[in-house]
């Protein structure tokens, strides 16, 4: 019920008009920034906010004429911020899933800018003015860079794989080995793969140990098809065994059974070049004899959201041909990018140089540590006397499920404090222009530095921006 004291009658008649508000330069600015409708409509919501909060016996939400006119203008800026926005990754995984994975090369972008701002010839032949393949281009050179004879596309590794089983063994039974039936991010199980392409998980074997005869003894009538899991996110160690991809690919063969391998990450070099830890490539896979691979484009490969798969030109076909590819295929947007990265793979020995996913894993502890004294001194002042700011060793991982045990040395900028939490810290930092997000760990917020592409504007915002306050 309303209340009829004075005080409210009083409260009432400080409120002022939607003319007047409108009239302020703050306001009238906001207008030209973000167009009178949505002005008068965020106005009329706080108006509304403040009458309700009378009608209660509360206090006013905005005392004063300022106050609803700083609240008016925070409540537009979040309106138009776009959610996604840039943040730099300071946590030490160079392939965050949560921070966009692999980011792209500049050439990658140009060809993204160009197909998405203008008509493209996306399904249109140029040569023959007929109706074209939209990833003529990227099979073609997947084809030459794998070995395979064919290859086909989806929107990402798990709907590969859905592809792949749902066109070669749907109704039927899928072999995998026990101790690879692995959980992805976001909690994307290969047995709910596998259900959801209409197919029936056969285990094979134990969870550490798992024999070639296992998979040879588990084949029926009802068997479709042989799958083989890359563990790229975990590791069993001690009293393990795996068969061999060339015996699995061996007893296929003679059973006619296609051998599938999903490599999970996939990585199109050796990255032992770079004296970084062994990842198996669909190379090697197509070598031992499977009938298709499938890998992930925005992992290690360092393009866009994408799925691969590639093998022999009679299995690939029965996955172009499911009605369920157009469903999963990329957009133009991600084609255009998906071909500039995989172009750079045609010169490996300059990979490093142009594709950022490789240039951070390969990065020097020298580089890293010789970038954090340049930052040490400009990160101190914005802490100011709230913390300290030391340069230390650190591992960073490759993240996203590659090389799950394996850590590279780097350098952090190690923050630690007795007056701020680290929740504080890490809460600040995040606030800032362009959001740094760092990791807690054994009392002091650390800044890994080997994922940092941009120390320019890094360091720039940070001598921009006011030092940081107690919270």
């Amino acid at each position: 019920m309303r209340s009829t004291n004075n005080n409210s009658s009083l409260a009432y008649r400080d409120i002022p008009s939607v003319d007047l508000v409108m009239r302020e330069p703050a306001v009238k600015a906001a207008v030209v920034t973000h167009g009178r409708h949505v002005v008068v409509q965020e106005l009329r919501a706080l108006l509304a906010r403040q009458r309700s909060a009378i009608e209660q016996s509360a206090e006013p939400l905005y005392p004063s004429g300022g106050g609803l006119v700083e609240a008016l203008l925070n409540r537009l800026d979040s309106i138009h911020r776009l959610s996604i926005r840039r943040v730099f990754n300071l946590t030490g995984t160079v392939l965050h899933t949560n921070l966009g994975r692999a980011t792209l090369p500049v050439q990658a972008i140009e060809a993204v800018a160009q197909v998405l701002a203008a008509p493209s010839n996306l399904e249109y032949d140029l040569d023959r003015g007929v109706r074209g393949e939209r990833d003529a281009a990227i099979i073609s050179l997947l084809c030459r860079l794998t070995g395979a004879e064919a290859a086909v596309l989806a929107n990402n590794n798990a709907a590969a794989v859905l592809l792949a089983l749902h066109s070669l063994a749907r109704g039927k039974e899928v072999l995998v080995s026990r101790g690879e039936l692995v959980e992805i991010g976001g909690s994307f199980r290969l047995p709910e793969i596998i259900e959801a392409a209409g197919c029936t998980l056969r285990e094979v074997g134990t969870t550490n140990r798992t024999h070639w005869q296992d998979f040879e003894r588990a084949i029926t009538m009802q068997t479709a098809a042989i799958l083989k899991v890359h563990t790229s996110n975990y590791a069993i160690s001690g009293f393990v065994a795996t068969p061999r991809e060339s015996d699995l690919a061996h007893l296929a063969r003679a059973r006619n059974l296609p051998f599938v391998i999903d490599l999970g990450s996939g990585s199109l070099l050796n990255l032992t070049r770079w004296g970084l830890p062994n990842e198996p490539t669909p190379m090697q896979a197509l070598r031992a004899g499977a009938d298709l691979v499938t890998f992930s484009g925005d992992k290690l490969l360092g393009g866009p959201q994408a799925g691969i798969a590639v093998g022999t030109q009679a299995v690939v076909e029965r996955l172009r041909r499911n009605p369920m590819r157009r469903a999963l295929r990329l957009d133009k947007g991600r084609i255009a990018a998906m071909e500039a990265v995989l172009r750079l793979y045609l010169d490996p020995d300059r990979i490093a140089e142009h594709l950022p996913t490789i240039r951070a894993l390969t990065r020097s502890v020298d580089d890293i540590e010789t970038a954090a004294k340049r930052m040490l001194p400009v990160m101190q002042r914005y802490v100011g006397e709230l913390a300290s700011v030391q340069i230390a060793g650190c591992a960073s991982q490759v993240g996203s499920g590659s090389l799950p045990v394996d850590r590279l040395p780097s350098a952090a900028l190690r923050i630690e404090s007795k007056v701020c939490t680290d929740e504080d810290i890490l809460k600040a930092l995040r606030a800032l222009p362009i959001p740094v997000i760092a990791r807690a760990h054994k009392g002091a917020v650390w800044m890994d530095l080997r994922a940092l592409d941009d120390e320019a504007a890094f360091v720039d915002q940070l001598r921009l921006v006011a030092p940081m306050s107690p919270a």
